[in-house]
């Protein structure tokens, strides 16, 4: 599933194709935003902040796609089939050799990168090597309800951006913190090393290959059942909060507080 890590990968993905190319073509049937980039605009520069892929064009247009939890990607030379149906195809963006293709994003839209932008309540992006961890960590202790858990807030991505289902189990079993822990139970030192590991594990999957956060793969998302690789003591799972998001960890190497 997309997280910080997968669209900065994207990102990086098409750079090389679109960034300094003039725009040829580009539809998108159920764009949102002000303007439309139009063909012989520039395209200045493709990054990305979180979940967020942003595709920048000249006068400070920018396109904002988010795939969320069912949106795909394609980079294809024009003429080239599309990888999805064409009724679920969300935005193209043309360049001489190459069409970026995104299908199924739920936001598509465009902004005007002067001032406030629709982005600018996200927290500090995790995959930017030089994070303001002091500024994440700030809006991680000062969350509107103490008793949300842990779990929760770190998929908050206005405390910081990038993390999603995956990093949130990762993070939490490998800094041995219970995953349904309000935050208000937790120290600063803690909340700060939270961050520290999100950091650094979204940076370190950032590129090809399949994701990793222990030598062989990941240590609980999707390990229901299966062996702790620190104890052994079976992984649970537990749908939780607002979304019923999943989230898996070891019962014995993130204990329950009280449970000693």
């Amino acid at each position: 599933m997309p997280e910080g890590d997968t669209i900065h990968t994207l990102a990086a993905r098409l750079r090389p194709a679109l960034e300094g190319a003039t725009v040829t073509r580009f539809e998108a049937p159920r764009l949102a935003g002000p303007l439309r980039p139009r063909p012989g605009m520039r395209i200045e520069a493709v990054g990305a902040h979180g979940k967020h892929l942003l595709i920048c064009f000249e006068r400070d247009l920018v396109l904002e796609v988010h795939l969320g939890m069912v949106g795909t990607w394609q980079l294809a030379r024009p003429g080239e089939r599309l990888r999805r149906p064409a009724h679920l195809l969300r935005a193209r963006v043309g360049v001489e050799g190459w069409e970026a293709r995104f299908f199924t994003a739920p936001i598509v839209r465009t902004f005007v990168d002067r001032g406030p932008t629709p982005i600018s309540h996200l927290g500090p992006d995790l995959a930017d090597p030089d994070v303001d961890l002091d500024a994440a960590t700030a809006r991680l202790s000062a969350v509107p309800e103490p008793d949300t858990s842990v779990a929760e807030v770190l998929l908050d991505q206005r405390v910081a951006a990038g993390i999603g289902n995956v990093f949130k189990s990762e993070v939490l079993w490998a800094c041995r913190v219970h995953p349904f822990l309000p935050i208000a139970a937790t120290d600063e030192a803690t909340r700060r090393r939270l961050l520290e590991v999100a950091a650094r594990q979204i940076r370190a999957n950032v590129g090809p290959g399949r994701r990793r956060t222990v030598p062989d793969g990941l240590a609980v998302y999707g390990r229901s059942r299966r062996a702790s690789r620190r104890c052994g003591t079976p992984i649970r799972m537990r749908r939780h909060g607002v979304q019923a998001r999943s989230t898996y960890w070891c019962p014995t190497c993130q204990p329950s507080p009280g449970s000693a």
